[in-house]
């Protein structure tokens, strides 16, 4: 199988590369992160390289980032996820935010990726909630500031609500009403009424 391909660019845009190795030219599907992050055509490129086999082809789908390619086949093993809706999938959110929606079961994000409805973004989530945990994403901090937020953020996640929920419904609250991070009852309560 092919894991890695160097080479001259010879083509690319947006989804496809093709890459010229030892005068053999090589189409490879990509991402949009991909495509913007390689060379101009002419240029040497390096791709790190999924290979598909399947009854009537063998297709390859290339990443310049290795995360972005182990990303990638964790999303193919998800039923209903293909090598082509993978790629359509991180070409509509970059790496960090596809595992920051799936671990904060952020299914309204998911489901603006051309491709992915209500049904798979809740596939998604169910199947791979647990299995990206050995990815590296720095966390999100919360933009709200103020002596009650740590309080109400801790109260919540205690209820059991995932922490980038609790997040945004604090952040929704103190939007609203800025006075709100000063005081945890009247907090809490706006934040409960919007994660709910």
């Amino acid at each position: 199988m092919i894991a890695h391909l160097r080479g001259k660019l010879i083509h690319k845009q947006p989804g496809q590369a093709v890459v010229e190795a030892a005068g053999v030219g090589y189409d490879v599907a990509i991402s949009v992160p991909t495509f913007t992050a390689l060379p101009s055509v002419g240029a040497e490129a390096a791709l790190h390289i999924h290979t598909q086999v399947s009854d009537d082809q063998i297709a390859l789908f290339g990443f310049l980032d290795r995360e972005e390619k182990r990303l990638f086949e964790r999303l193919i093993t998800v039923s209903g996820v293909g090598p082509k809706l993978a790629i359509k999938i991180l070409s509509g959110l970059n790496s960090e935010r596809v595992i920051q929606a799936i671990r904060g079961q952020d299914h309204a994000q998911l489901t603006h990726i051309p491709g992915v409805g209500k049904k798979l973004a809740e596939r998604l989530v169910v199947e791979l909630k647990d299995k990206l945990d050995d990815f590296a994403v720095a966390p999100a901090q919360p933009s709200v500031q103020g002596p009650a937020v740590d309080d109400v953020l801790s109260a919540l996640t205690n209820l059991g609500y995932q922490r980038p929920a609790a997040e945004k419904a604090i952040a929704q609250a103190t939007a609203k009403e800025k006075t709100l991070s000063a005081d945890f009852d009247g907090l809490f309560r706006a934040a409960l009424k919007i994660i709910r």
